[in-house]
């Protein structure tokens, strides 16, 4: 449907752009906070390890820690556990937002979303400042908080998609999905400037300032979020054939509207109560759609599957570029997160880029499709990258633009694509579950690659880790096969259809 108006953005208020922005900074700050972890973990393995000294951090003194705690006897243990602390944090995150998608979609998202994220900046500041403060070291003390920080956290992607879900319609939602999914790499860069900047004075420090920074924006989104259109008494055009049901109070209702009749597309903001009465569903608000009914619906389980293929390789760039532009140029740390900042831009411009092509042509699996395939040529060229600066950061910028932009599209505009489709027959109440089920499955391949990440690193070197990435693209480029073939062929049957009708 063509958007209202006759303007891509003359059918939004202010208040769109506040849902946007309010949303968007909610997953920044959240991954910014994230982010500070794989930012420090060469000052964190200095810590827990004997004899390792390191320069950004001359306070220092992992002898003494080491001789008090014996927590690891070398940098390669340190490293095994670091990785095995993602992996701990992906599983929980994963199981957390299957769990996490069926609540949002049950309770208010508002009161759901801000939980989490005042609840993960808490653990956060235990987990790296209160516990270097009083020097207490102790690797299930560190496992337990990174479980709950996962289980915490998982509460936040579901609900922020489900809300644009509310907000916008199909009508570009590629692009604005991609605009807007560039919050993660957002959050990368602004948690690589946050880390960076207090880093000198200690690692802890850098974990204060971005969960003080995560729960100030909790409390805001707490008292100033609108999840839903009709809180305001507006009502939009969604993209499916159901009729208009009128909500009650609850802000977590998801709209279920209908293309009006061809007089009222011009109307871009309406009144929810001057929808005519003989419009309304007699049998009030539907039920939120079961877990299982979710998973089996149409291209699911297929996205699902690519994502966690794709979400391995992205998420390994996002815990793992630090400390392998440190390691292997031998860059000091603090070089090497403001350089890992490129691979986030190429990002925001991929998925910003790919939403607005796959808009235009209605399609969103052959946009993902050439974006794989030039994704493995980018790995292998960045593989093979010289010990240079500006060569590294650009061609960071062309992975991140073919690995981060198709994971953006899955994780945003085409779950929210899944969440409202025609196969619900009335049920509108599945986004936050199917983004759930999505970025869980996602979380499940991420969380099992990041331990692999460190164990082939340590036994085979880096040049093999990419060979792993790469093989882990084409998985996801497999998946999706299927619904390449279906969205060519109509794609094909429409430009048939529209051939004859000339």
């Amino acid at each position: 449907m063509s958007p209202p108006c006759g303007g891509f953005l003359s059918q939004y208020t202010h208040h769109h752009l506040v849902a946007f922005l309010l949303t968007f900074f909610s997953y920044v700050l959240l991954h910014s906070s994230r982010k500070t972890f794989s930012f420090v973990k060469v000052s964190i393995s200095a810590q827990w390890t004997p004899f390792f000294r390191n320069e950004s951090s001359p306070a220092f003194s992992p002898g003494e820690t080491w001789e008090e705690n014996k927590l690891f006897a070398d940098s390669g243990e340190a490293t095994l556990f670091l990785g095995a602390l993602d992996t701990i944090f992906l599983f929980s995150y994963a199981v957390g937002l299957y769990v996490s998608g069926v609540i949002g979609d049950r309770l208010n998202l508002r009161y759901v979303l801000s939980f989490g994220l005042c609840g993960s900046a808490v653990v956060e500041f235990v987990f790296g400042t209160l516990t270097e403060w009083l020097h207490l070291y102790n690797i299930y003390l560190y496992c337990s908080l990174w479980v709950l920080n996962g289980l915490l956290q998982s509460a936040v992607w579901p609900c922020v998609v489900a809300v644009m879900g509310n907000w916008f319609g199909k009508s570009g939602r590629g692009f604005i999905f991609g605009l807007w999914s560039a919050c993660a790499s957002v959050g990368n860069i602004l948690g690589a400037f946050l880390a960076s900047s207090v880093l000198k004075y200690g690692y802890e420090y850098a974990f204060l300032v971005t969960s003080i920074v995560q729960f100030a924006g909790g409390v805001v989104v707490f008292f100033g979020l609108l999840t839903s259109p009709k809180e305001v008494g507006l009502s939009t055009a969604s993209e499916t054939n159901l009729r208009p049901v009128e909500r009650d109070s609850d802000s977590h209702r998801p709209l279920i509207s209908d293309e009006e009749e061809e007089e009222e597309e011009e109307v871009c903001v309406r009144n929810s109560y001057s929808i005519q009465e003989q419009d309304l569903e007699p049998e009030g608000p539907p039920t939120a759609i079961g877990f299982c009914q979710a998973f089996c619906l149409p291209g699911v389980l297929l996205y699902s599957l690519a994502y966690a293929c794709l979400k391995l390789v992205n998420y390994s760039f996002f815990f793992w570029l630090p400390f392998y532009l440190s390691s292997n140029f031998g860059w000091k740390e603090a070089e090497a997160d403001r350089l890992s900042v490129w691979y986030d831009v190429g990002g925001i411009v991929g998925g910003t880029v790919q939403g607005l092509i796959s808009d235009f042509i209605g399609k969103r699996a052959p946009v993902l499709a050439v974006s794989l395939v030039l994704a493995i040529g980018s790995l292998v060229g960045y593989s093979h990258s010289p010990n240079d600066q500006l060569i590294n950061s650009v061609l960071l910028a062309v992975t991140g633009f073919f690995i981060g932009g198709p994971s953006n599209m899955i994780s945003s505009a085409i779950s929210a694509d899944l969440g409202r489709q025609e196969a619900l027959q009335g049920s509108k109440e599945a986004l936050a579950t199917v983004t759930g089920i999505v970025d869980g499955t996602g979380s499940i391949g991420a969380a099992g690659g990041q331990y692999l990440v460190s164990l082939i690193e340590s036994k085979l070197g880096w040049m093999c880790v990419f060979y792993f990435f790469i093989v882990t693209t084409f998985g996801s480029l497999v998946f999706i096969f299927p619904l390449i073939v279906s969205e060519v062929r109509s794609m094909w049957r429409d430009s048939r259809a529209r051939t004859h009708q000339l």
